[in-house]
């Protein structure tokens, strides 16, 4: 009986892209008491991993915390293994603003000892216990009464990109950091003040709200399934949205835009820019922000540093970090003396912190993802997941200097004039015409299985990204 992943990452993808089918980016949660988490998680990998249901998955005895991606023709079986659980039975479905084929590319369920870490041992604090939920419509009336105080539950890094007009914006790096902040802020307030409280698809603000209460917060407030559904509602309600940017999001997609509002900055230049990158360097995997243009003169590296260590023989870059932590056990997300324009993050007096983001807008995105013309609506995601595409074949080298990528045709020819797309989980969906290549190192109007294609790409190509022909 299988309980575990057979297939690589990048057999999962290329399995994908070949089926050819809409996948649909969703999240859920639950507070509830699971007596045997262990038995529950096998249950649970069993019947989603026969439906191609991909994602992260926390159990424990409190819960269930899910992000995932799946089948848009099994929705409806992966709702009924939900149902078979009574404290599943009716449950809310996040479903994002944004969909992603490789949004996750593995079935990973974790048995936890809490859904959401919280940092609390208190035997008479009951998470059930929570405050009103709101719906975007009365979130919005709430926000405008000059009793309410707005908090963001979410780390710096995500409220950076977005957030609710004149929220409270803790500087932290996890959920646990902010209670104690929050709950010293606001101790004058307990009695006087509406209390309200968001996050990405709710289940902090709940932990949250369950929180206050128990500290003796008389009027306690919580956005019904955080900024995702948030953003659903507005949308079909035709309600203005109070919050601006980008809803950060914890798979491939980095992000997902509710309006075309740029309140950040790239974290190299300062130029506005709200797009997330992992630093290159597998020593290293920072998570920072940083604009295309940087992306291309740094090879998607945080500083020259790594940069240098990125291009050293492959043997040479395990031994300088054999021995060593890597990712965000070496470095904070978005903490490093090497980013010049990151604004928050002082460690110094991260502790104390408990501010307020600027509603600044500095830029609004273009319908190509830019910055450069005000106004402009954003690319509609349901246009995209229509895209029926075939892959050609994958990204062998990318020329920084001369924009020129190299990719090894794989499966059916290539032809001048055909429309491309070339995707990744750093460079997303990029589609262009493609007008001159070269085959085998000669000019040439056709490739075919086995060539060598190399053709001018104004975007930095990664090796993990694939090339397709669009064929409508």
């Amino acid at each position: 009986m299988q309980l575990y992943n057979t297939l690589s990452a990048e057999e999962r993808a290329e399995l994908i892209d070949q089926a050819g089918k809409q996948r649909l980016t969703l999240s859920f949660y639950a507070y509830a008491k699971i007596e045997d988490p262990k038995k529950f998680r096998d249950d649970l990998f069993i019947a989603w991993n026969a439906l191609d249901a991909l994602g992260r998955i926390y159990v424990a005895h409190e819960g269930i915390n899910a992000q995932m991606n799946v089948p848009a023709e099994n929705i409806e079986a992966f709702r009924e293994t939900l149902e078979v659980y009574d404290f599943m039975k009716g449950i809310r479905l996040n479903v994002a603003v944004e969909h992603d084929d490789h949004a996750f590319l593995k079935l990973t369920i974790k048995v936890r000892h809490k859904i959401v870490a919280d940092g609390l041992n208190d035997a008479t604090f009951d998470v059930t216990n929570k405050g009103i939920h709101l719906k975007a419509k009365e979130f919005n009336e709430i926000l405008d009464d000059p009793n309410t105080i707005v908090v963001d539950f979410r780390n710096h890094y995500e409220s950076e990109v977005g957030h609710f007009k004149g929220a409270i914006t803790p500087d932290v790096e996890t959920f646990r950091e902010s209670l104690p902040i929050i709950n010293e802020q606001l101790q004058d307030h307990k009695e006087d003040k509406n209390l309200v409280m968001y996050c990405t698809g709710g289940i902090r603000c709940e932990k949250a709200s369950a929180y206050f209460k128990h500290q003796g917060f008389k009027n306690v407030f919580q956005l019904e399934g955080g900024i995702i559904n948030y953003a659903k509602q507005i949308e079909e309600e035709g309600l203005e949205s109070k919050f601006i940017g980008k809803n950060f999001v914890f798979d491939n997609r980095l992000g997902e835009r509710i309006t075309d509002d740029i309140v950040s900055q790239c974290h190299q230049c300062g130029k506005p820019c709200d797009n997330h990158t992992n630093c290159e360097n597998d020593g290293c995997h920072l998570l920072f922000i940083q604009c295309d243009e940087c992306k291309a003169a740094m090879e998607n590296c945080c500083s020259t540093e790594c940069l240098e260590i990125t291009h050293l023989p492959l043997v040479d870059q395990v031994r300088l970090r054999t021995g060593k932590q890597v990712g965000n056990k070496v470095f904070r997300k978005g903490k490093s003396e090497s980013l010049k324009f990151k604004h928050s993050g002082d460690s110094r007096a991260r502790l104390e912190q408990a501010k307020q983001l600027t509603d600044t807008v500095l830029a609004t995105v273009s319908t190509r993802g830019g910055a450069e013309r005000s106004g402009a609506k954003s690319t509609d995601i349901r246009q995209k997941i229509k895209i029926k595409k075939t892959l050609l074949g994958k990204a062998e080298h990318y020329y920084v200097k001369a924009q020129v990528g190299l990719f090894i045709i794989e499966n059916q020819e290539l032809n001048s004039g055909d429309k491309i797309l070339i995707s990744g989980p750093t460079t997303g969906n990029q589609e262009m015409v493609l007008d001159k290549m070269m085959v085998n190192g000669t000019e040439n109007t056709m490739a075919k299985i086995g060539d060598k294609v190399t053709f001018a790409v104004p975007f930095r190509v990664r090796l993990s990204d694939k090339l397709y022909k669009i064929l409508n």
